[in-house]
């Protein structure tokens, strides 16, 4: 962290954990001026996401042992998702409309990255409770704002699934509060547990008495997420399986070919430089077993090999959020590239289109917010393109400008 930088020249001195995230938010931020997290989700898209994140099975744990009791007291809870964009908040009527000035508010985003440091984007950050104290808030606008953010786990395969937050005056890092988030995000965890085992339960039974029959519709739709990430997220009926690098490669690909690909076919997608069919047949084997333990209904199928359903992709979502000119979701689902480190040739192909794509509709049809917005991924950082067109497109007075200015000097020397 350059001491030279205003923003802590004249900051007080700083926890180590504060200090980290500070640094981080000037990588991602480039702009110290008070600003507004972005909103991610309009209204309609947030309910619905409401309705199938896994999360929404434990909201009435959450409510009966924070929300309720908030009420008259000055203080917010807020649910996010496992990127730090606000699902639910709720708490007392006049601290969620002073909450609404700084687009605290259910749909923003509150991730290090859009919002600085902050305790909900911090604690994702790092995995781990995190307390932030008025002026450790990044932004100079949240600087008469505290709060406590706690990740929520999942009973499983212990990914995170998102985060649980009091946000308020000094009483929102009071010396119990951070204890009774987690007691409350621990009983979230336990019910979420059982609300499982009684669906499972539920299935077998059902299973039992339609053999035979069309099954139900299931109630979440399975998904691979792959956008940022080393290893794929599998979510199946509500649960979140971490699988490895390799075994992401062919669950992805599977299910970019949903009538099916010979050994060879999948050997030649998944490998760089071409290896024997029996390297491929024993990954699937290892594959097939994982998926019996935790996802039987995604077992794959063989000659042709290929996923019994759908499995719906985030960079496909994206795509085709962005073929019909929804450039704001597809940014706020855009967590980075196609699985970074994969040198798999379809894996790599789906990177590089995807990124040309989001940076073709960014550029060529959206906002002078969402190009800033867009500036804040990796790839963007010397996109000299890119930043000319953010200060073409930011008004005179916004106080963007000037670090906008600065990159630019930075990338045109």
């Amino acid at each position: 962290m350059s001491p030279a930088h205003p923003a802590l020249s004249n900051s007080p001195a700083l926890r180590p954990l504060v200090q980290e995230s500070w640094e981080r938010s000037l990588a991602a931020l480039a702009a110290f001026e008070a600003f507004a997290p972005p909103l991610a989700w309009e209204s309609r898209e947030l309910a619905q996401l409401r309705r199938d994140h896994p999360l929404a099975a434990v909201m009435d744990v959450i409510t009966k042992l924070l929300i309720e009791p908030s009420h008259g007291t000055g203080l917010l809870v807020a649910v996010g998702d496992e990127h730090g964009r606000l699902l639910w908040v709720e708490g007392d009527p006049e601290a969620k409309r002073r909450g609404e000035g700084i687009n605290f508010a259910m749909g923003a985003d509150w991730s290090e990255r859009a919002a600085g440091t902050s305790a909900p984007g911090t604690a994702l950050v790092l995995g781990k409770s995190v307390q932030i104290k008025g002026q450790e808030h990044f932004n100079p606008a949240v600087h008469s704002w505290s709060c406590t953010a706690v990740p929520l786990h999942d009973p499983d395969s212990h990914a995170i699934l998102g985060v649980v937050d009091i946000t308020g005056g000094p009483a929102a890092v009071g010396a119990n509060t951070l204890s009774l988030v987690r007691a409350t995000v621990a009983a979230a965890e336990s019910q979420l547990r059982i609300h499982r085992l009684e669906r499972r339960a539920r299935a077998v039974a059902g299973h039992a008495a339609t053999h035979g029959k069309s099954p139900r519709k299931p109630l979440y739709r399975d998904s691979l997420q792959i956008l940022g990430r080393d290893q794929g997220l599998l979510h199946v009926a509500g649960e979140a399986i971490t699988l490895s690098e390799r075994h992401t490669e062919i669950m992805a690909i599977l299910a970019m070919h949903p009538h099916g690909l010979t050994a060879g076919e999948l050997s030649g997608k998944v490998y760089p430089e071409g290896t024997s069919l029996n390297s491929i047949r024993a990954e699937l084997v290892r594959l097939r077993k994982l998926l019996q333990r935790c996802a039987p209904s995604l077992v794959p199928e063989s000659r042709p090999y290929r996923l019994p359903g759908a499995l719906v992709l985030d960079a496909e979502q994206v795509g085709n959020h962005l073929n019909r000119g929804a450039h704001r979701l597809a940014l706020s689902m855009y967590r980075g590239e196609v699985l970074p480190r994969s040198a798999a040739p379809d894996m790599t192909a789906l990177r590089s289109r995807l990124a040309i794509q989001l940076r073709e509709a960014i550029l060529n049809e959206a906002s002078g917010e969402v190009v800033f917005t867009y500036l804040q991924l990796p790839e963007a950082a010397d996109d000299v393109e890119a930043w000319r067109t953010a200060l073409r497109l930011l008004p005179p007075r916004s106080p963007r400008r000037n670090a906008v200015v600065a990159h630019l000097e930075t990338l045109e020397p």
